[in-house]
């Protein structure tokens, strides 16, 4: 038993001995249990005590299991070392240190106490700062703007405090800048940081090589077996020959993406093969893929105020046998308006514009009529970061079901559609706009043959307001929306209802019931109108609930709309005014709203989930 404790004893004294050579290796203050020691820290200024606290070496062992009195001596000792060596990364080079540790007889229960109090000091300036960037196209005068600017725009100016996280930002920030366009192979050849503790000061130097002027070369896309890998390529608009922008790699990459023929894309350039000698090159870029299965089910259910209860079962096909063009079908179930509907869309090609074609079958309550629909169409898209644009065919036949219902009807147009979002975020927006336009210009084909055309216009802002709130450390902010709609046509032409408009819900005007806005024909009977307005001006406020002050607001809003005929004749302004909440969920703003309708004069509820412009 003896040799067996004697070994024992010294096993544990040759790990205690190792342990202040373990340095970060295993985090032993994440141990529980009675502390060995009581340790006081006293520094100033505020940034020092709560570096020394957090990661202080000695501080690591206060719950180590058998901790002897002779060993905490021995890391009490070491500890002005590490004191040191931390406040370093600061910019503190001559602190004042003093390390007491009070120990209390061995019988005794109270624990022994270190403490530590230290005085930083000065902190560290920068005196002189050498940044150089060499490059083997020092005469290429397109490229000498963005080297010089390296050394321009240096974050470690002469005068301003050193710190170690300082220095290797401003050293990473440096070659960031420099890879993010021409020169992605650029490097960090050199570095040093030279500190003069008597003077406080510190003499800097970066040295940095560009590489060679990398410009694009072609797209070679690996993992792509099913669908059109030239077609994706064009689709992608990669500018072979241009310079190399990391930008323009990952819109590359995005477009990619939006094809939605693949679960995962990344892009690499291939620089391995780079002579080193080399001035300028043309890289070729790899894209690896996982491709998205050929067909694609996805079976959903909502809700909303304006429509009900809802079931929903789209499928996709991602390439059509014999045509090689994209198709998305869709049913949705619910009360107010079936829908059956099927889109066929081509790749891009290399100008963005891809082509289109949709048909789709409604039956839907459009005021005071069920109304079955059909809508054909076909024509051009592109769809860009913030804008999208159409131009199309389109042709539309509403038949009007019920007593004294207007005749059946049809009509067939050509229309452009604009639309600009410009928000911060595209599905939870805080600040930033949107805009959109449509014009359509066509004649009605039954009853009779009339031209018309058709205009409708959107708007919708965002903008912070005030400071930020000190409990949710989140601002305020002010929404306005708007719509504009008009139908120009000969009096009396029987327009298909779906052209027509109608106000009212949760996305126009609240405190009315979905599409109940129109304007009367044959008595009381309602019906969409030839012209319409609504706008809303929306206040929202962060606020905290059940202790989150990241997800909830709360609203208070004015909405007023009308439709009509006769612009100039009889015109009644709809009026909603309410409050809600607002709940930033992971699937996108949950809305619920209590708005008051003062031409019924009743309360309404109002829920919607998620935005859309």
């Amino acid at each position: 038993m003896r040799w067996t404790s004697f070994l024992l004893a010294l096993l544990t004294s040759v790990l205690l001995a190792g342990c202040g050579l373990l340095g970060k290796a295993k985090n032993l203050g994440t141990a529980k249990g009675k502390p060995n020691f009581e340790l006081v820290i006293r520094a100033q200024p505020e940034a020092a005590q709560d570096l020394l606290q957090a990661h202080l070496e000695l501080n690591r062992y206060r719950h180590l299991e058998g901790l002897r009195r002779q060993e905490l001596t021995r890391l009490v000792s070491v500890a002005d070392a590490d004191i040191r060596k931390l406040l370093g990364t600061l910019g503190y080079f001559a602190p004042t240190v003093e390390l007491v540790l009070e120990a209390p007889p061995r019988d005794s229960e109270v624990l022994p106490t270190v403490r530590i109090t230290v005085d930083a000091g000065v902190q560290t300036t920068v005196a002189q700062a050498d940044i150089q960037v060499t490059s083997p196209q020092e005469g290429e005068k397109a490229g000498s703007w963005q080297r010089q600017s390296i050394g321009r725009n240096w974050p470690l100016e002469v005068g301003q405090p050193f710190s170690q996280a300082a220095w290797a930002s401003a050293k990473a920030e440096g070659l960031r800048s420099l890879q993010a366009r021409r020169y992605p192979t650029a490097a960090l050849t050199s570095s040093r940081a030279e500190i003069d503790a008597d003077t406080h000061q510190a003499h800097l130097q970066a040295h940095y090589a560009t590489g060679p002027l990398v410009r694009f070369g072609a797209l070679t896309i690996e993992g792509g077996e099913r669908y059109d890998n030239a077609g994706v390529a064009r689709a992608a608009r990669l500018p072979v020959g241009a310079e190399y922008r990391q930008t323009t790699l990952l819109d590359v990459q995005q477009r990619m993406a939006a094809t939605g023929l693949y679960d995962s894309v990344f892009l690499t350039l291939q620089t391995d093969n780079i002579p080193p000698d080399a001035t300028e090159v043309q890289v070729p870029v790899l894209a690896q893929v996982r491709e998205a299965p050929l067909r694609k089910w996805v079976y959903g259910a909502g809700m909303s105020t304006d429509i009900g209860p809802r079931l929903s079962l789209d499928y996709t096909h991602h390439r059509i046998p014999g045509l090689g063009w994209q198709a998305h079908n869709k049913l949705q179930l619910n009360a107010k308006n079936p829908l059956l509907s099927t889109r066929l869309y081509s790749l891009p090609d290399a100008t963005g514009w891809n082509w289109f074609a949709s048909a789709s079958a409604e039956r839907a309550e459009l005021a005071d009529y069920d109304t079955n629909s059909i809508s054909l169409a076909a024509g051009r898209g592109k769809d860009e970061d913030s804008i999208d644009r159409q131009y199309f065919l389109r042709y539309d036949l509403a038949n009007p079901q019920g007593d004294k219902a207007p005749p059946k009807s049809s009509a067939i147009s050509a229309n452009y559609s604009w639309t600009g979002r410009y928000f911060n975020n595209a599905s939870n927006p805080t600040r930033g706009h949107g805009l959109a336009f449509e014009l359509g210009l066509g004649s009605t084909l039954t009853p009779e043959r009339t031209p018309f055309t058709r205009v409708l216009g959107r708007w919708q802002y965002f903008k912070p307001m005030g400071e930020r709130d000190a409990a949710t450390k989140r601002r305020a902010r002010l929404m306005l929306r708007s719509q504009l709609g008009a139908v120009v046509a000969r009096k009396g032409t029987d327009i298909p209802l779906t052209l027509l408009f109608l106000s009212g819900g949760d996305t126009t005007v609240r405190g009315y019931s979905y599409q109940s806005i129109g304007t009367r024909r044959n008595g009381d009977d309602m019906i969409g109108g030839r012209y319409m307005l609504a706008a809303s001006a929306e206040w929202q406020r962060p606020i905290v609930l059940a202790g989150n002050r990241k997800d909830w607001e709360h609203t208070v809003f004015l909405d007023a709309g009308s439709v009509t005929d006769e612009p100039g004749n009889n015109v009644q302004i709809f009026v909603g005014a309410g409050s809600g909440i607002r709940w930033n969920s992971p699937v996108g703003p949950l809305q619920a709203d209590i708005a008051y309708g003062f031409k019924t004069q009743q309360l309404r509820l109002h829920l919607r989930l998620g935005f859309t412009f």
